[in-house]
């Protein structure tokens, strides 16, 4: 099974894109991207570091909430704490 996780654009240099979710940033291609990409986008990431799609912010922050309380949910119940590094 494969999820994809929202990753909001912060610098855009030709056809890579940096992203960051949960404070951590990496780099994704936007060459599968079928629309343009500006800064502040929230983009769906595949395996591999590749964009694929555009999600709307209000979708992306809901899907970042829920992710959030799954791990939270999930280290509770595990020895080793998960951390999302979101609110430092």
């Amino acid at each position: 099974m494969c999820m994809a996780i929202p990753s909001k654009v912060v610098a855009i240099d030709g056809m890579t894109a940096t992203v960051e979710c949960f404070g951590r940033q990496r780099e994704a291609s936007l060459l599968l991207m079928n629309e343009t990409v500006a800064l502040g986008d929230f983009l769906l990431l595949q395996a591999g570091g590749f964009a694929f799609e555009k999600e709307d912010q209000e979708q992306a922050e809901k899907s970042l909430e829920y992710l959030k309380q799954v791990l939270a949910e999930d280290a509770a119940q595990t020895p080793a704490a998960i951390s999302t590094q979101s609110d430092e």
